[in-house]
Order: structure tokens, then sequence, then C-alpha cells
């Protein structure tokens, strides 16, 4: 985890300083070009999403006239945006924010936080961020993790965790969790290996051509130093599931004992970073990409092991499906 603190402090030394800043006007055109230019020369998937960003400048310049109003602006540079298909590009200004919702909005739900109430049950205990309870009478530790922005110390995992070691196993939830610190990440993955292990890649910008990439840089997962569980464990994926909680699955994917149930995550793996337009709006992207252990992209979601819809006929009788299906995976892994 440290390992990659460090290089992500290196990494965005080395991307601030790669490209010059050129000054534009503040006016319509100038703001467009500097969007347009930003991306162009800092944006990180252009050759693994096949986008032809000159055909993209074409398509909206003509949609920028002089007399544009600022709302109109706003949408015509999200919609630009919006042909890059990535979560981590965004359009901040003082009276909208710019997104890309496709990513999962076309996709099944898999979550109703109503039915995961009923599992969850009204005594359940609360570390940090982890809301967790005990699943009778199977006897299997059941944890929902909201987000990553939502703050887990080594004391939450002790006391959770703790907790939860005499369970015949742990369905960890992440659900709908929209992402947040990597840190976080890290932090509570090295508590389900007993050794070190390649959880991924990562690499930087080096100039401004699509292509200009550094090599790939290992990241390692150590062991966790407190209490730790190395029984049976399932994490739970929905197509809500991001950002640095699609990296929490692709690591998780690489230890032994980890299951990966439900649906395919929902991706957004380049590090976000951000810029200045001349008018003062922020323009958010994915600057550096994070590959898996096999150095694959997972831009686009982590494959689950068991794939698993929620049912309508268990909707309906306020049944988790997904859930289910890993307290089964569980029960047959621990009956002998």
């Amino acid at each position: 985890m440290k390992r990659l603190f460090f290089l992500l402090i290196i990494l965005s030394s080395i991307f601030s300083s790669c490209v010059k800043e050129t000054q534009y006007d503040n006016n319509p055109k100038g703001v467009f070009d500097a969007c347009w230019n930003i991306l162009d020369q800092r944006y990180c998937f252009f050759s693994y999403k096949n986008i032809d960003w000159d055909e993209v400048y074409e398509k909206y310049q003509k949609q920028i006239g002089k007399n544009i109003n600022q709302d109109s602006l706003f949408t015509v540079l999200n919609n630009m945006m919006a042909e890059l298909k990535d979560g981590h590009v965004n359009l901040y200004s003082s009276f909208n924010v710019g997104r890309y919702w496709d990513w999962f909005e076309d996709y099944p739900q898999n979550y109703f936080q109503h039915i995961t109430k009923r599992y969850l049950g009204n005594d359940y205990k609360i570390a940090g961020g982890l809301k967790y309870t005990i699943l009778l009478p199977d006897s299997i530790g059941y944890i929902y993790y909201g987000s990553f922005s939502n703050s887990v110390s080594e004391a939450n995992l002790n006391y959770a965790l703790g907790n939860l070691q005499n369970c015949k196993g742990i369905i960890f939830d992440v659900r709908n969790n929209g992402g947040g610190s990597l840190s976080y990440s890290d932090r509570i993955a090295s508590r389900f290996t007993s050794e070190k292990i390649l959880s991924g890649y990562i690499q930087h910008k080096t100039g401004k051509g699509h292509d200009d990439f550094s090599e790939l840089y290992p990241i390692y997962l150590s062991s966790g130093t407190g209490v730790s569980y190395y029984k049976p464990t399932v994490v739970l994926a929905n197509r809500s599931t991001y950002s640095a909680a699609n990296n929490f699955v692709s690591i998780m994917k690489n230890i032994p004992t980890v299951k990966i149930i439900g649906d395919k995550s929902g991706g957004g793996s380049g590090l976000p970073f951000s810029s200045e337009l001349p008018n003062g709006w922020t323009l958010r992207f994915s600057a550096s990409p994070i590959y898996d252990a096999s150095k694959s992209h997972t831009e686009f979601g982590v494959d689950p092991d068991i794939k698993v819809d929620i049912s309508d006929d268990d909707f309906i009788k306020d049944v988790d499906t997904i859930i289910e299906t890993a307290k089964r995976y569980i029960n047959k892994e621990t009956q002998n």
C-alpha cells in the first residue's frame, strides 16, 4: 500500500509537468478549445476505447457560436465529453455538474436498499464505514460498505473481523459503492491475504500523444498486520460498483479464498486528475490507467466469478438472490 501511495505521488508530479500549459481566451471558443486540448493531451483511454478525438472536435466545434450562452456552452462540452464514455470525466460549474452515467444506467440494478436492510436487521454493528452482522442460522458474516469515501481505520477492521472471526465465511458487499479512497481499498483487502500478492499495475502519460505512456509499474498488496480472515469470502458487486470499489473487486479477485458474485462491476480504472478552464469551470478526467494483475484494463469493469441477477420472483418476496447465492457458495465450501 505504501508503494502505491509513493507511485501516485511520483506519477502526479511527472504528469503535471509533462505537458506545457497553453493560454486560451476566456470566450466560448477559447473554453471549448481548452477543454478539447486538455483532454487530447492528457486523457488516458483514447486508444483503448478506439475514439477518434479529431472527429469529435469537428462534430462539436460547429455548435460553438459567438453568442452561445453559458448553459448551452456547458451542454455542448458535456455532450462532447460523453463521447469518452467515462464516469470519471466531469465538468463542474457554479450551476451544474456534467457527468456520464450510462455505464450503470443501462444495466440491472441488482441492489435494493430495503432488501439489504432485511439482511442487516436493526441491531447490526457499525465500525467506521462498515455495517456488519452475522446471518443466522448459517453463521455467515455479512459486511456492507457503501462508499470508499467513508473512513475505515485499522481499529475498525480489527473490531469487525474480530466479531466475525468464528463465522464459516464472510460476505463483503460493495454493491452501489461509487468509490472514494484507494487507501481504504488496500487496507481492507490486506486483511484477506496471508502473503504479499501482485494486485495490479499503473502507468502515466509521458507526453502529448495519445499513446505516450510510461512502462507499467507493478503494485503489490501485503498482508495486513491486524485481525485477518482467511476463510471463504465472497465479494458482491453490481454495475454501480465503481472507481475505488471497482479496484477493490479487481484486487480481491487475486486472493484464492475469495469469489466475486453478482454482476460485472462498473469500471472506472483511470486515476482522476483536474484542470481549470479559462472561465473558471473545472474539468476532471482519467489521467493514469490502473490495470489488473494480468495487465488487463478494468475501465469497463471486472467480471464476476459467478454471474447472478436479482430475480423478479425474489424481489417480490424481498429476497436478495445475490446474497442467497453467496450463502449457498460459502455453505458448500465449508460443508466438509
